[in-house]
């Protein structure tokens, strides 16, 4: 599984491309995975036959284990490269054997000299004698011909393992020491069942129900077998006579709940909101439909909100910003990238428009289409996540009035837009029938007082009521 980068140290394989016996060319996309950030297509970098496909459709694998096997046609490297794979499976201490059946790479990752072998835990005097050393069996035997395992091709496997005066720090993966500080566990006092002494995710949910449990009659708790904890998280599908079904977090949805947790209980959240009358910009709407210049164009209420967003940026420039927690200080960004919520099959993303200020009424049109086809078809690049400065959510699409909207980690405010409805509304002295709407918006008091966030707000109701201020405040 290739390191594809952002701090991402695992992902789920959607689908494969390929089976057991096929014959696959360098370049021909095997199959596809889904990081925390988007799914992403693997290319092959080898010719050769399909030998073995070591995990099934909705495993989630770690950066780093081999996830399929191909039989390479070059007979004359049988001699050299079936011992070094084989090796480089049954025994750590054969590692200056792996980097010679791993020159050809993934288009975009380079090759590392190092090994992906994680180097043996240091263990105390009393620790040997207790227990023998532990050698782990190999995955599958070797194979007759060439076989290239297909690996990340980076030096570390993601484990900590850096004593402290004489402690020893327990040997875990990034994402099962934050699940472990999530939930308050202290991995030191963790019985781990993992290979060579690693604590796994089982561990930490293991010790967190213990810890939950009201009152045990005995302290001592043991350890439970990753298989039969995993179990009932795998399962998906229940009976159809069962009144409960457990769907497995993972992927999009998982990184958007750990954002959001982050983000609520981070950033002092204020909400502020104003209901206006858009009759004049929903008419703008339509003649912009009607103008040949913008024919091809998606032209929507979203594309003038978002222009009135930026105008209220720059008539207030200091809600444009984020806050340094490390260096505690308060970062004004000079320019905008737009975030647009999307509802996906997957979940909830939010990818951006870059540079969004300096963009005309028809580029910020065809930026935000091209976002909202992209997300769709579940093809986000992670780029198009990062480095959000504000975020709009049309919460108007499904029928709601407005909300409250949590912010984006990092981002200094969300606005919501709220359905658009005709409602009895005074017009110059009249009750009429308007196309009336309700923006929400939320911002991080940290950055943005009230009198700020109120301003903010208001200018681009001003905006939206009257449009014709896309031109004389620009």
């Amino acid at each position: 599984m290739p390191d594809v980068g952002e701090g991402l140290t695992e992902a789920e394989i959607l689908k494969w491309f390929v089976q057991p016996g096929d014959t696959v060319t360098d370049g021909q996309v095997v199959c596809e995975v889904e990081t925390a950030k988007a799914a992403v297509e693997l290319p092959i970098p080898f010719d050769g036959v399909v030998q073995e496909l070591r995990f099934a459709e909705g495993t989630t694998v770690d950066v780093g284990q081999v996830i399929i096997s191909v039989r390479t046609g070059a007979d004359d490297a049988a001699p050299a490269a079936a011992p070094a794979v084989a090796a480089a499976e049954a025994a750590p201490a054969a590692e200056e054997a792996a980097p010679a059946a791993r020159q050809p790479v993934l288009v975009g990752y380079g090759v590392s000299t190092a090994s992906t072998k994680r180097r043996p835990r240091k263990a105390a005097p009393e620790a040997v004698a207790a227990a023998a050393p532990v050698v782990p069996a190999p995955v599958v035997p070797a194979p007759a011909a060439p076989v290239v395992a297909v690996s990340n091709g980076s030096g570390s496997n993601g484990y900590g393992g850096h004593g402290q005066q004489g402690a020893e720090r327990p040997l875990a993966k990034p994402p099962v020491r934050k699940l472990a500080k999530d939930l308050g566990i202290d991995l030191a006092a963790i019985v781990p069942t993992g290979d060579g002494g690693v604590v796994t995710r089982e561990d930490v949910h293991a010790a967190a129900s213990a810890a939950l449990a009201p009152r045990p009659a005995a302290p001592a708790v043991a350890p439970v077998a990753p298989a039969a904890q995993a179990a009932p998280a795998a399962a998906a599908v229940s009976a159809p006579d069962a009144r409960e079904t457990r769907i497995p977090v993972k992927g999009v949805r998982k990184v958007t709940a750990q954002a959001m947790v982050s983000s609520a209980f981070t950033a002092p959240h204020v909400t502020e909101f104003v209901t206006l009358d858009v009759t004049r910009t929903m008419k703008l709407v339509q003649e912009l439909k009607d103008d040949p210049d913008l024919a091809g164009l998606r032209i929507n209420p979203l594309l003038l909100i978002a222009k009135a967003v930026l105008i209220a940026v720059r008539r207030n420039p200091d809600v444009n910003a984020s806050w340094d927690e490390a260096a505690q200080e308060i970062v004004l960004k000079h320019y905008v990238n737009l975030g647009i919520a999307a509802a996906t099959p997957r979940g909830l993303i939010v990818p951006n428009v870059k540079d969004a200020h300096v963009k005309t009424l028809a580029e910020l049109s065809q930026g935000l289409s091209d976002l909202v086809a992209t997300a769709r078809e579940g093809k986000t690049s992670p780029a198009d996540m990062q480095g959000g400065t504000l975020t709009i959510t049309n919460v108007g699409v499904f029928g709601v009035d407005t909300g409250t909207p949590i912010l984006n980690p990092g981002e200094s405010a969300i606005l919501a837009v709220g359905a658009i409805k005709l409602q009895p509304w005074v017009h110059k002295g009249k009750v009429k029938a308007r196309q009336v709407t309700t923006l929400a918006l939320s911002f991080d008091h940290r950055l943005i007082d009230g009198e700020l966030g109120s301003r903010f707000l208001a200018d681009i109701a001003a905006v939206l009521e009257h449009p014709k201020r896309l031109v004389t405040w620009s």
